[in-house]
């Protein structure tokens, strides 16, 4: 069963809910309940990435020797950080048609990533790390 795999997609979702979320709130010129969706999506986010930062990441690297995708990932993690910081800006602005183009990037960016991971990285972890998988979700408050 592949539970880093089902638990982290979970994730995925749960935060892609959110941030359509204040999508939708700053497209209905809804500016006060989009930044406050943005912010739930960027602690729920800055969670996520911490949990695979933190703990799934170098637990892998540790079993396979193998830190190329790790590194890759975690470079996409800063470039969501920073467009996330950039559409804060943008609503503090005033300025709700950028805060939309930079929410077109991020979805495009995330998208990718999600794929990235889901079908590739938390496959592998799960093989990798199936013995520890239990301990790994434990660790990340997912068990």
């Amino acid at each position: 069963m592949p539970k880093i795999t089902d638990a982290m997609s979970a994730e995925h979702q749960r935060c892609d809910k959110i941030f359509v979320q204040a999508e939708e709130a700053v497209s209905n010129g809804d500016l006060e309940k989009g930044a406050a969706l943005l912010k739930e999506f960027e602690e729920a986010i800055e969670q996520h990435f911490l949990m695979e930062e933190t703990i799934l990441f170098p637990a892998y690297v540790m079993k396979t020797n193998l830190s190329s995708v790790t590194q890759a990932m975690m470079m996409e993690h800063m470039q969501m950080r920073q467009l996330i910081f950039e559409m804060e800006e943008n609503l503090k602005a005033k300025e709700p048609e950028a805060f939309l183009g930079q929410a077109d990037t991020l979805l495009t960016i995330m998208q990718q990533h999600n794929r990235k991971e889901e079908k590739k990285m938390y496959i592998m972890a799960d093989q990798s790390l199936r013995a520890d998988a239990d301990d790994l979700l434990a660790k990340m408050g997912m068990a």
